[in-house]
This record gives C-alpha cells, sequence and structure tokens, in this order.
C-alpha cells in the first residue's frame, strides 16, 4: 500500500502551515482564547478561503468529495498549530448531514463557510457511550418535540445548527430507537452555556425544554440512527487523531530543541543520555501512533468511498485501535515532554503547556483509551482468534 501523500495534499498542508506561521501564532492564539468567544471571524474566513470547509464535502454541494485521508494532512497542521477555531465540530456535523442524505442547503452553507456546526451527542450519564440518550423526542403533529439536556457540546455556543441525538424508542442504551435531528441553535426552547474547556477551547452545555422541530429535521431515518451516529462519530475521532498527532509532532519538536539550547553543568542538557533514551521513547510512542492514525483515516475513506457497502467491521475495528494508541501515546508523549521541560513545562507563556492540555482533552474525546479497548476487544473474532 502506497502511503505517501498526494503532491496536492503537500501543497494544502503547506499552505496552512504558512498561514498558521504568518497569522496564527502562538500571541494570536492567545488572544483568541481570551476572547469573549473563544474564536476568530477572520481566521474563520481563512479556512474557508483556503478551500477547507468545502474539502470534505459533495460536490452537488460546493464541496470537493475530499475523504479521511485528505483530512489527515489538514488536521496534523491543525494539531501543529493548536488551532481552536470550531473546525473540527463542523465538520463531524457535516458527516452526519452527508450521510442522512438530505439538508442540502446546510452542506451549501457549510461548504461556503458561512454556517457552523456543533454535535449534541453525549449526556451526564452517558460519558463514553453514545447510545445512553435519555433525550427524548415524540411525535407532535407533523413533527417532533425535543426534550432533555446535552453535556460538554464542542462549540456549541459557536453553532448555528446542532446535531441531536434523541431516543425515540427503545430502551436507554438500545441501539433501535435513536433518532438524529438537525436543530436550530436559536430555536424556541434551546439554551446555550458557553464555557471553556481546558485546552482553551470552547464547549457548552445544552438544555432542549419542548423544543418543535418539523420531519425534514431529521437526519436518515427515524428510530435508525445509531448506524449513522457510529459512523460519523468514527470520522470524528480519525480526525481527532491525526491532530493529536500534529500536537505531538511540534511538542516533540519543542522538546528536542528545548534540550539542545538549556543547560546544566556548562553542557545541553539533551548530551545527558538518560534524557536522550525518554526522547527515544517519546519517538517510539510517535511514530507507532502516526502509523495507527494513518491506518484509521485509510479504512474511514475506504467505507465512505463506498456509500454503504464499505467495511464497517474494518473501520470499526481501525479506528478503535488507533484512538487507543494515540490516546496512550498522547498521555505519553504530553508528560514527558512536560517533565523534561521542567517547571517551564506547565507555564501559560510555554507552547509546551498548551499542547499537553489539549493532548489530555483528545483523550477525553469521543471515548477515552478505556472505552476503545474495550471496544476493540468486543469486536467479532478478538476472542476466538486470541482462544486460539
Amino acid at each position: 500500500m502506497d502511503f505517501n501523500f498526494k503532491e496536492e495534499q503537500l501543497q494544502l498542508a503547506d499552505a496552512l502551515k504558512r498561514w498558521i506561521a504568518r497569522d496564527y501564532t502562538f500571541e494570536a492564539r492567545r488572544a483568541i482564547v481570551g476572547s469573549s468567544t473563544g474564536v476568530s471571524d477572520a481566521a474563520w474566513a481563512t479556512l474557508a478561503e483556503l478551500g477547507l470547509t468545502a474539502l470534505p464535502l459533495p460536490e452537488a454541494h460546493g464541496g470537493f468529495d475530499g475523504d479521511a485521508v485528505d483530512m489527515f494532512v489538514v488536521m496534523q497542521e491543525l494539531g501543529r498549530g493548536l488551532v481552536v477555531e470550531p473546525y473540527v465540530a463542523t465538520m463531524l456535523g457535516a458527516e452526519f448531514l452527508r450521510r442522512g442524505g438530505a439538508h442540502g442547503d446546510l452542506l451549501d452553507r457549510v461548504a461556503g463557510g458561512t454556517l457552523k456546526l456543533a454535535c449534541a451527542l453525549g449526556e451526564r450519564q452517558s460519558r463514553h457511550d453514545l447510545r445512553d440518550i435519555a433525550t427524548q423526542a415524540v411525535r407532535d403533529g407533523g413533527g417532533w418535540r425535543l426534550n432533555g439536556e446535552k453535556k460538554v457540546v464542542l462549540h456549541g455556543a459557536q453553532a448555528g445548527v446542532l446535531v441531536v441525538s434523541a431516543r425515540t424508542g427503545g430502551g436507554q442504551r438500545d441501539e433501535a430507537g435513536i433518532t438524529l435531528f438537525a436543530v436550530a441553535a436559536d430555536a424556541p426552547g434551546v439554551a446555550v452555556r458557553d464555557v471553556r474547556m481546558l485546552d482553551g477551547q470552547r464547549a457548552a452545555d445544552v438544555l432542549l425544554r419542548d423544543v418543535r422541530v418539523d420531519a425534514a429535521a431529521v437526519i436518515g431515518t427515524a428510530d435508525a440512527g445509531w448506524d449513522i451516529l457510529e459512523a460519523a462519530a468514527d470520522y470524528g475521532a480519525a480526525l481527532l487523531c491525526a491532530e493529536a498527532l500534529g500536537a505531538m509532532d511540534a511538542l516533540f519538536g519543542a522538546t528536542l530543541d528545548y534540550l539542545k539550547t538549556r543547560q546544566q553543568f556548562g553542557v545541553p542538557i539533551g548530551k545527558f543520555q538518560a534524557l536522550q533514551h525518554r526522547m527515544a521513547d517519546m519517538y517510539v510512542h510517535l511514530e507507532q501512533a502516526r502509523s495507527m492514525a494513518l491506518l484509521a483515516a485509510v479504512r474511514v475513506a475506504e467505507d465512505t468511498r463506498e456509500a454503504g457497502a464499505g467495511n464497517a467491521a474494518e473501520r470499526r475495528r481501525a479506528v478503535a485501535a488507533a484512538k487507543y494508541r494515540v490516546g496512550q501515546a498522547a498521555r505519553f508523549v504530553g508528560q514527558q515532554a512536560v517533565q523534561l521541560h521542567g517547571g517551564m513545562g506547565v507555564t501559560d507563556e510555554l507552547p509546551a503547556a498548551h499542547y499537553f492540555k489539549r493532548l489530555s482533552t483528545f483523550e477525553l474525546t469521543l471515548g477515552d483509551c478505556d472505552h476503545h479497548l474495550a471496544r476493540f476487544i468486543a469486536q467479532p473474532g478478538f476472542l476466538d482468534r486470541e482462544a486460539a
């Protein structure tokens, strides 16, 4: 298999890298994080101008039909730059809409950069189990009425439309009976509480009280939203793995530079063999994470490209393995980098602390290591192969 990126992918990554170095510097990012909204309209406009908001969307809706591998190179650069704009949240929401086969008007606006999306999936009791849904949707005339509360909705307050999972049948943790809705963020009955997370990004608690939507708000088919929900979540997890890889790359490089310049006993501390061994261990974790993240992107791209006929089992297995392995690497690389920087590693003035916070938050988003390890083990054939 050829794991070399195409020339067009490398050119896009290079353009994004140049913009980050020129306009999205560490100090510029700190100013954005500290602003009232936590995002920059100018930065979002630039992402749209570069074609990133249109990249993964269908050509029929102004997109470029990019797949998860195309997104891999983009997410790496966003991770290196610690970009806090609601790009992942919007692209994940767009994946829900794309798989649903409707809402072309919303996809048109996303591609043009005029609409941001957020995915209201998690709840207080659900932790990482997206099937555990207490939010209820009941039929109301020709539409639906939603009631419930969603927790830690990434960039929920910055979105114009929310993708909401609700239960329309079955038990609270059943796969059957899940329905997905596209809900306007300013619809009557929607209340959003915006907070800043540990890594500087924004999240929100979303309260739904008698929120009425029409029948056209349903994404896919009523009572049968699990397949879309699981596939879209895998897509989002693959994007996050690529972003974490970019952040680890940058943090590894910054740590290496620090060891070359910080002096102790008259020599750079990078000459100490014990610290060289720790850097070598970080590099091994980083490269293993790179392989798994790329494999997940390939499997997601294959599954998406075949329009429902792809191998969903391979996608699940690869994404679960990648999220687990990249999560382990993120924790190890982040902790080692902070320790090697000494006391400076936890100060707000040093980028290392911000990378560490971002990697820590990544590990908890769309399933932590324990969740995805259990998911990998639960895949058909694993226990049979283990016994053999």
